[in-house]
């Protein structure tokens, strides 16, 4: 189903043990969100026998996600993309700052008026980019853009697969509640049934 809108934009910080695998922070407002787009780029494979295709592989290598926000503020710019706040608290960007990875957590509203949630389980954020213009004849906005690479997670799931991303639809009937209550209130981590 198409969608309409776009809000609650979050991210979580990411601490690592020892073998690289993640651990999600509480998530936290970015900013109020007025665009995102996600690409995705897939590592594929043919192989050839008997004169023609007999097996194709397609997989998940990387994306990048481009989000128009209405303000990144201190926080946000400090955790996101490595820049250090001040004493006076200015931010200071600087060419060794490297942004630390995050989960990026969404929703965007569908022509039914129920929500499609997402999370990105790992984003590295480069420096925003700023369009400033002259004030003229009538008002424009200038807001900033951020730019991150999505990559697939360390930690492995229970089906010992590297996630890259969560998705799913609140008016699907097969999804509980509490799913959709607890979205923002942690990362979520995919449940699967051990069978015997």
């Amino acid at each position: 189903m198409a969608t309409i809108g776009l809000d609650r934009l979050f991210y979580s910080k990411i601490t690592e043990d020892e073998k690289g695998e993640e651990t999600y922070g509480i998530p936290i407002s970015l900013a109020k969100a007025i665009k995102a787009d996600l690409s995705v780029e897939l590592a594929e494979a043919t192989l050839y026998a008997d004169d023609g295709p007999a097996a194709v592989i397609k997989e998940f290598k990387s994306g990048k996600l481009s989000l128009g926000i209405d303000d990144i503020g201190t926080t946000a710019a400090e955790d996101l993309t490595g820049a250090k706040i001040d004493n006076n608290n200015v931010i200071i960007s600087g060419s060794e700052d490297n942004g630390s990875p995050v989960a990026v957590g969404f929703r965007a509203k569908k022509a039914n008026g129920k929500y499609r949630y997402f999370w990105l389980y790992r984003v590295v954020f480069g420096i925003p980019a700023t369009n400033l213009q002259t004030k003229g004849d009538s008002i424009t906005f200038s807001t900033p853009t951020i730019e991150g690479t999505v990559f697939r997670r360390n930690k492995l799931d229970g089906k010992n697969n590297h996630p890259w991303k969560a998705e799913v639809n609140e008016d699907d009937a097969t999804v509980l509640p509490e799913v959709i209550t607890s979205w923002y209130t942690e990362v979520y981590e995919p449940v699967y049934t051990i069978l015997p």
